[in-house]
């Protein structure tokens, strides 16, 4: 019964830690990540713009709806 405990305890003793990855990357992103995200900003450009227009469109028609209903009323 002894030597198993004796066993036990110099194993415990003696352990190291394991040299596991802390996951941290030293190295940068690669060119397929670049140009992932270059074609994210081009759909989000290209969603910008028509977005921006409508709401030119949209407050040019509340400013200038008064007058022309006016203009057409005469």
């Amino acid at each position: 019964m002894r030597v198993p405990i004796t066993t036990l305890i110099a194993t415990a003793v003696s352990a190291t830690s394991a040299f596991a990855a802390s996951g941290a990357q030293a190295d940068e992103p690669g060119i397929l990540a670049w140009a992932f995200l270059g074609f994210c900003a081009v759909i989000l450009v290209g969603q910008l713009v028509p977005a921006a227009m409508m709401v030119i469109g949209a407050f040019k028609a509340l400013v200038l709806t008064p007058k022309a209903a006016a203009a057409k009323n005469r």
